[in-house]
């Protein structure tokens, strides 16, 4: 299934992608895709009763606005440097153990959602992202057992403030969690829709331009091992989001360094996650 959320910021109803690219309102079922949802067999339930009510669900307008396909989790843990070639264009070390940071939840928006560069940006960057949303309750899992865990995949742009992350003191939080800086969707695919999500293309273009284009065969530490060591640390819940980290062609590797500005567009996609795209404005009191 591919989850969508649809409607009003703030006021989004539950819905569903079928297969055709047709969407439908399931507000019906009477969930949203909250923690409990995932926690309680939701994907299970929610296939059986369409199986039932499909042809009665109301069809959704192409123009209708998408929110994030899930409801706000308790927490998204994003991994950094998890690409080889990110970490060198960063001028970091290619990291023993997966490096861990939060993003706070109320940066998410919807996948088509515009960007606003917060007060006293001046280094505002981009990054495509796999990301994972866990399914049910993880602590001390195995590798062996991690995708057991996963709900399913959608696609993150992990937007960072680089002068905040980096030349601010204390730990990259800061740069990471502006209000609009985590674009989610514009689905989930449950995991049976991706046959393999360490064998992904994701790429993103700024303003038509081709800037990130890597596959997910380059992850130093692939989905399992995330997953795993995660949950050596920390309980992941249902619905929490894991973030998988960026390949290269970020701003902040290129020479000289350019930065998003007010004007300019993202666009961006992975394999079997579809395709996003955020126009970018300055704050404004």
């Amino acid at each position: 299934m591919k989850l969508i959320r649809f409607g009003q910021i703030n006021n989004e109803k539950p819905g569903v992608q079928l297969s055709n690219g047709n969407k439908i309102d399931v507000s019906g079922f009477g969930e949203d895709y909250t923690e409990h949802f995932f926690e309680s067999d939701g994907l299970n339930r929610l296939e059986k009763w369409l199986k039932a009510n499909e042809k009665e669900c109301p069809t959704i307008a192409e123009d209708t606005r998408l929110g994030s396909p899930i409801c706000r989790p308790s927490k998204i843990v994003c991994v950094g440097l998890n690409y080889a070639k990110h970490a060198a264009e960063s001028g970091m070390q290619i990291p023993k153990e997966p490096v861990l940071f939060f993003k706070a939840t109320s940066s998410i928006i919807g996948p088509n959602d515009t960007v606003i560069l917060p007060k006293g940006s001046t280094k505002s960057d981009w990054e495509v992202e796999l990301a994972i949303v866990i399914g049910k309750k993880a602590s001390y899992v195995s590798e062996e057992d991690a995708l057991d865990y996963v709900a399913g995949y959608v696609l993150h742009n992990d937007i960072s403030e680089r002068a905040f992350q980096l030349e601010r003191e204390g730990q990259w939080v800061k740069g990471k969690s502006c209000d609009t800086f985590a674009p989610l969707g514009p689905f989930l695919a449950t995991k049976e829709e991706i046959k393999d999500p360490n064998n992904l293309n994701l790429w993103l273009k700024l303003n038509g331009e081709m800037m990130q284009n890597s596959s997910t065969t380059d992850f130093v530490f692939n989905v399992q091992e995330v997953i795993s060591y995660i949950s050596q640390f920390m309980t992941l819940l249902p619905g929490d989001v894991i973030s998988t980290g960026t390949p290269f062609g970020v701003g902040l590797g290129l020479t000289p360094p350019m930065y998003l500005k007010e004007g300019d567009v993202m666009e961006l996609g992975i394999e079997g996650l579809g395709i996003s795209k955020q126009n970018v404005i300055d704050y404004k009191a």
